[in-house]
Order: C-alpha cells, then structure tokens, then sequence
C-alpha cells in the first residue's frame, strides 16, 4: 500500500487505484510516468465525482458532505478545481455557513460511507439556508452503508455486547459501531482483523450482535464466531432485511 505515486520504485509494477477514489491528478500523473494502472473506484464513489463534475460545470455552489483528510472526500475534491468545492462535516458547519457569500445556485453531494441519520440532519440545515439547493438524483450514501445501518438499528437493541468487524480508518465501519451505540447498545465496539477479542466480557453475555463494515471479508466475520465458539455455546440467529442484488458490470479492458 502507498499512499503517492512518488513511493513507487519499480514504474513498471501495475497500480491499482483504491476504491475509494482518487483525484484527477493521480491518473494524469500516472499516465505521464507511463506507469500501468487500474482504475478500482467504486461505481458509486465514480457517481458522485460525475455529480460533483456536472454541477461545477453547469455554474453550481457545490457542498460536499464529509470527513475531512478521508481519501474518499479527497478524491471527490480532487475532481474539480482547487478551493471550488465546499466541504462541511457536521450540523455546526452547515449553520456556519453565510449564505450571503454564495452567489450563484446551490447543490450538494455527500460520502457514501456516512452515518444516514447524521447525514440527514445536516441536509435539513442546508435546505432551510437554501430552499432551492439541488440534491443528488439518486442517494449518494451507498446501499451497502444503508442497509448495515438499518440492520444494526433493529439487532443493537437486543444485545448485550455489538461487534463491528473492520478498519479503523474504515469510516462505514466507525458509523456501524456510533449506530449501534445511539440504538441501545452501549458495549459496541469495532473489532480489527488481528485484535484479540474481550472474551472475559463476551462469556457474561446472553446476546451479541455482529456485522461488518462494507469491504471486510465474510471471512473474518467467521473467524470472530469461530473463537467465540472455542468459549460459549453459540447459537446463530441471521437477521435479514433485505437482499442485495446490486451489480456492476466490469470495463471492457477488465472482461
């Protein structure tokens, strides 16, 4: 893993950009130190790079929601011109914002891998300043986050102990586990893929809860059951909201 271009020695190793995207110079440097590179960003990341080019383009004040330094927020930033895009990160920021220093049409475009119910509240903020601000087409926030933060909503709850197996630079992940909190589950917490689990805590519980960020393998979901079962009698109870059934199809070069 690097995290610049310049760190890599050997140019005629292939490059494999992140899926969560990064900014136009990347590539441009890439192609110019004639380095083989793929292009791995997400289908939805790319989505909202497009949106964020498209609104810039056609003369909207573009706000994007997000973390600050996360790669994601930077690559979308990196789309388009230095200092022309806004980003906030919170309901403060957005309150902050004087809507006397924009002059022209408004729109906003968030991160896929942000808290929903967060997210929403700062929308709100942004549609009271700004009645006519244009919103994405389709929900920037991907389906994958979605659908993980309504499961943990309805298994928090019931638990004494929630698991969230992931990065700790994962920003869906660190959501999973603030989700879980505000849903009832005090004793929530993300597990890395290396990190020893709190059996002394587990073996007092009757139920826990576990999922996993967006991009951890199922592999390590079944690892954690596997040492828990070297200490308790499990039984596993799937809770299932909905089916994802979402594909994408692979560039021409790539089939």
């Amino acid at each position: 893993f690097v995290e610049e271009l310049e760190q890599i020695e050997d140019r005629s190793r292939p490059v494999i950009f992140s899926a969560q995207g990064v900014p136009n110079s990347v590539p441009e440097e890439a192609s110019n130190k004639k380095m083989f590179y793929i292009d791995a960003t997400c289908p939805l990341v790319t989505k909202v790079h497009r949106e964020a080019e498209f609104l810039y383009k056609n003369g909207y004040e573009v706000i994007l929601v997000g973390h600050k330094d996360h790669p994601e927020v930077l690559g979308t930033m990196g789309q388009l011109p230095k200092d022309s895009i806004k980003l906030i990160e919170t309901v403060k920021d957005a309150n902050h914002i004087n809507i006397n220093d924009i002059k022209k049409p408004v729109a906003y475009v968030t991160q896929t891998t942000l808290s929903v119910d967060d997210t929403k509240e700062i929308i709100e903020v942004l549609k009271g300043k700004f009645p006519n601000i244009k919103s994405p087409t389709k929900e920037d926030i991907c389906y994958a986050t979605t659908n993980r933060q309504e499961a943990v909503k309805k298994i928090a709850p019931l638990c004494d102990m929630f698991f969230v197996v992931g990065s700790k630079n994962s920003s869906n992940s660190q959501r999973l586990v603030e989700v879980a909190k505000k849903s009832g589950c005090v004793k929530s917490e993300l597990i890395t893929f290396n990190e020893k689990l709190p059996i002394d805590s587990i073996v007092k519980c009757d139920k826990i809860g576990i999922t996993s960020g967006a991009s951890a393998p199922e592999q390590l979901v079944q690892d954690l059951i596997s040492e828990v079962k070297r200490y308790c009698s499990v039984s596993i109870e799937e809770i299932v909201l909905t089916k994802e059934n979402v594909t994408f199809k692979l560039p021409k070069s790539l089939n």
